[in-house]
């Protein structure tokens, strides 16, 4: 579907990576935390890139692998030791499901060519909380550790060895609250 938060999230991707990087290159991207690999199927459908995923569910791992033709590591990202590195890293949605978000944000910093992205989606807390349903949203279900703010956000970002490109702050066609970033190195 055209305005799924999927579709809006890959063309904001694609996007951003088009004034980027130098040329349309074959770019190496990493998925962390794929699920069912809606996100990098279109991606894949839509690029020359290789696309890698990581999922620990071995159900997606096989739909990934079997549908969709996509390399993936059914495993914890945290206990992945790589033998490349990657021009774009993405994790969507995943941090906040993390107690300790900066390893995990640090681990693909060092996993991350030079000039490269990190492109990252978070629970926007701060604007969900002020919302007529409040602290029932999904922003703040059982399995999130975080909600973030985008002082948070940029925090964790800094805490990470890494730089902010461009932070937003989005209202999903889901009605989701997002707050999502462009990262990459300090030059």
């Amino acid at each position: 579907h055209k305005e799924s938060d999927n579709s809006l999230r890959v063309e904001r991707l694609l996007d951003f990576a088009q004034k980027h990087f130098q040329s349309n290159q074959c770019l190496d991207l990493l998925d962390i935390g794929s699920g069912l690999c809606v996100f990098i199927g279109k991606i894949v459908s839509l690029t020359n890139w290789k696309c890698t995923a990581v999922e620990p569910d071995g159900r997606y791992c096989e739909h990934a692998k079997n549908t969709l033709n996509i390399e993936v590591a059914s495993e914890d990202y945290r206990s992945l030791y790589w033998q490349k590195k990657f021009d774009i890293i993405s994790l969507n949605k995943v941090l906040e499901h993390f107690e300790d978000p900066t390893i995990v944000l640090s681990k693909c910093a060092t996993e991350l060519k030079h000039g490269g992205l990190i492109y990252i989606e978070l629970p926007d807390g701060e604007c969900a909380s002020k919302d007529k349903i409040g602290f029932n949203r999904q922003e703040f279900f059982i399995d999130h550790y975080h909600a973030f703010s985008m002082a948070s956000m940029e925090q964790l970002v800094r805490k990470s060895g890494l730089r902010s490109l461009c932070l937003e702050r989005i209202r999903e066609p889901s009605k989701k609250y997002t707050l999502r970033g462009f990262l990459s190195h300090f030059e």
